[in-house]
């Protein structure tokens, strides 16, 4: 069985994949009435990218595989992206999506580590990420072992000291197979970034840090797959793609409003957005 699955070859079948993902999102926050559909959706082309458009080195049926990247979300909250690309990677089957959030359902509302396979660590507490990943590295190489690192961050845990504190620690150790990528939707939980604390000079500030710094699309998948292989052949220096994207993406009413960052859409919305995505 091949490490990476090969099928997804063309854009457009890239493009395919991320509507289906959309739209597995849709149904499971809606069928649980909870969860954080907006923050999901502006993340499907860079996780479409990375599980299958030949980045992310892995293999589901044997998900503890020591060679394969590792993939942290950091962002937990947008867990039913992560659920829904496992379930189409061949990690589990696909009706397990539909058990999001329900009473001793191992699909909880963030990524609990062991309760699925493919899940490399519990998040949901923002700004940990890079700091698990960083240590994945250094683990690494002490066992011998030159898998990457991929670790996908909101904008809005990049205001928490942990983040940046992390970041020098990477850079220290010239954590080169550490590839960070922000979701830079421009929006938290509470309001645009730009009011509740400001990071621009964004790619500047990740420079002062020490990290080779990449921008992308963040929903065309062929300009993440291009920005990822750039980082790949960074040396000497952990790299960041900055992935700029909507909050909401696929959804116009969704797009508008970012209060839909932490609740589901109800029935009738659903089924708007079902057709939204459906032409798209």
């Amino acid at each position: 069985m091949p490490e990476t699955l090969k099928q997804e070859r063309s854009l457009q079948d890239l493009k395919e994949k991320a509507r289906s993902l959309r739209l597995d999102v849709l149904e499971m926050t809606t069928r649980a009435g909870s969860g954080h559909p907006s923050s999901s959706f502006s993340s499907v082309e860079i996780l479409t990218a990375l599980y299958f458009g030949d980045i992310l080195r892995y293999r589901s049926h044997q998900p503890n595989w020591p060679e394969r990247d590792r993939f942290i979300l950091s962002k937990g909250h947008a867990a039913p992206l992560l659920y829904a690309v496992l379930s189409h990677a061949g990690y589990f089957e696909r009706e397990m999506l539909w058990r999001l959030r329900q009473v001793d359902s191992p699909v909880e509302g963030h990524p609990i580590q062991n309760k699925l396979p493919g899940i490399e660590t519990t998040s949901g507490s923002l700004g940990k990420g890079i700091s698990v990943g960083l240590g994945h590295v250094l683990g690494g190489r002490l066992n011998g072992l030159k898998y990457r690192v991929y670790v996908l961050l909101g904008d809005g845990e990049c205001e928490e000291g942990q983040i940046w504190e992390a970041a020098i620690a990477a850079a220290h150790f010239k954590a080169d197979n550490l590839i960070a990528i922000v979701d830079y939707n421009k929006y938290q939980e509470t309001g645009p970034i730009s009011r509740e604390m400001a990071l621009e000079p964004f790619a500047a500030k990740w420079r002062a840090f020490g990290w080779h710094v990449e921008e992308a699309d963040g929903h065309d998948v062929g300009s993440v797959i291009e920005k990822l292989k750039s980082a790949q052949a960074v040396t000497g220096q952990p790299s960041v793609v900055i992935a700029h994207t909507v909050k909401g993406k696929g959804v116009s009413f969704v797009e508008a409003d970012y209060t839909f960052h932490g609740r589901a859409l109800k029935p009738e919305q659903a089924e708007k957005a079902r057709e939204e995505i459906l032409c798209s």
